[in-house]
């Protein structure tokens, strides 16, 4: 059992709090609500107070009540005290959901105006949020800064949802659904337990590569590097040591994961295979590319009458060279590819997955505006040597969950099943 604070702020979403609660109680844990005053003009504190059976802490100049679990009303010795300190000292997890735009800059940049923010700088317990505004705030630089940092400091984020919104929009920015909430909770609360990644050794590639013409132009795609970074922090929760080899991206890395940046297609091959070997799992989700300029200009080349003939060369291809190292039982790592493609898209993929020899392939079509490049959402079909499973378009921190299920499995079937690597 846990003792959670959940924080709950101004938003519509704040009525889903109340199950998020509930749901947290099924588990077993003990929690207590803090509300902020814009949230009360949504859920009534009695509200919480009946689902808790604890006294809804509003006041940031309130005495220590509340200061641990087991306690309704607090000891008192407990009631001594500053109650967010007492409250910061005993709690095991800080969820605040929803966290409006305004409580994520509060939290960014150190405010501590209300109990709320208080208690966020005072605890030294992990913390959770769960986002919910409109899509235009949610999508607004300042607040997609904001959440990069609050990552950077290992602040956990579970991801709205897209739909309608109350404002009558409809986008990015509800509130997660209750469930989802709990669950990214209890990954926090207990990081890895029954997990196979538990303790692994996993290496994710990420971005784009950039091939330089001269040092100013190069030949690039529009990787965003979302999905390699969602792996690579679902894999952090569930207890695994990760690599991330990432090409140019303005993403903040997960906090935890060990980061090698790289610009080309030959600087992350080199990345990869100087580690795979050491690696339980490979996951090349990279968009790397296929081809390079034969020759970089020293200098910037000067625009002149006529085209300009650049002769590209093939590039180095990583995860078929990583393919080619010994067998799982011999130390080859389990490999997961992507396959970005515009059409015939599972057909190219189940190509890939026989020709590289690899364990699964996650396919996506790039000429979807609401999935691949660029964009939060993804719509996967992931293919194996037992089929094909097509997953609908969701955010791509879910499809990550998804991936990394699937990797799961590999690595406990009674062919894969070798203990992690030293």
């Amino acid at each position: 059992m846990a003792f959670i604070a959940l924080g709950v702020t101004g938003g519509i979403g704040a009525y889903k709090a109340v199950e998020i609660a509930r749901g947290l109680q099924k588990n077993g844990h003990d929690v207590v609500a803090v509300m902020t005053r814009a949230a009360r003009r949504f859920v009534g504190p009695l509200t919480f107070e009946a689902i808790t059976r604890r006294e809804v802490i509003i006041d940031q100049w309130k005495p220590g009540a509340n200061a641990g679990p087991g306690s309704p009303r607090g000891t008192p010795a407990e009631r001594g005290g500053v109650e967010h300190i007492a409250i910061a000292s005993t709690i095991d997890l800080l969820l605040v959901a929803p966290a409006t735009a305004n409580t994520v800059a509060k939290f960014t940049h150190g405010l501590a105006d209300d109990f709320l923010s208080a208690l966020y700088l005072a605890t030294r317990a992990p913390v959770l949020i769960a986002p919910a505004m409109n899509s235009h705030m949610f999508d607004h630089p300042a607040v997609a800064k904001n959440l990069e940092t609050l990552m950077a400091r290992g602040v956990h984020i579970v991801d709205p949802g897209s739909g309608y919104l109350a404002c009558g929009w409809i986008g990015k920015g509800r509130l997660a659904e209750p469930e989802e909430v709990v669950a990214a909770a209890e990954q926090v609360l207990r990081p890895g337990k029954g997990s196979t990644l538990a303790g692994r050794r996993v290496l994710i590639t990420a971005g784009p590569t950039y091939e330089d013409i001269d040092p100013v132009r190069y030949v690039g795609n529009r990787s965003s590097g979302r999905m390699g970074y969602a792996l690579a922090a679902e894999a952090l929760r569930r207890g695994a040591a990760v690599t991330l080899v990432t090409g140019p991206s303005h993403l903040q890395p997960p906090h935890g994961a060990e980061v090698v940046k790289v610009r080309s297609a030959a600087a992350m091959h080199e990345a990869v295979m100087a580690r795979s070997a050491d690696q339980d799992v490979v996951i090349m989700a990279a968009a790397v590319a296929d081809y390079t300029p034969a020759e970089k200009a020293p200098q910037k080349v000067k625009k002149a009458d006529g085209s300009l003939t650049i002769t590209l060369q093939r590039t180095k291809d990583i995860l078929g060279d990583v393919s080619r190292l010994p067998s799982r039982a011999q130390g080859r790592p389990v490999l997961v590819g992507f396959a970005a493609e515009t059409e015939n898209v599972v057909e190219h993929a189940r190509l890939k997955l026989q020709k590289k020899n690899i364990d699964l392939v996650v396919a996506n079509d790039v000429s979807r505006a609401d999935a691949g490049f660029d964009v939060d959402t993804n719509a996967v079909t992931l293919v194996s040597a037992e089929g094909a499973d097509e997953l609908p378009l969701q955010s791509k921190s879910a499809v990550a969950a998804r991936v990394l299920d699937r990797v799961e499995q590999v690595l406990a079937s009674p062919a894969r099943s070798v203990p992690a690597k030293a």
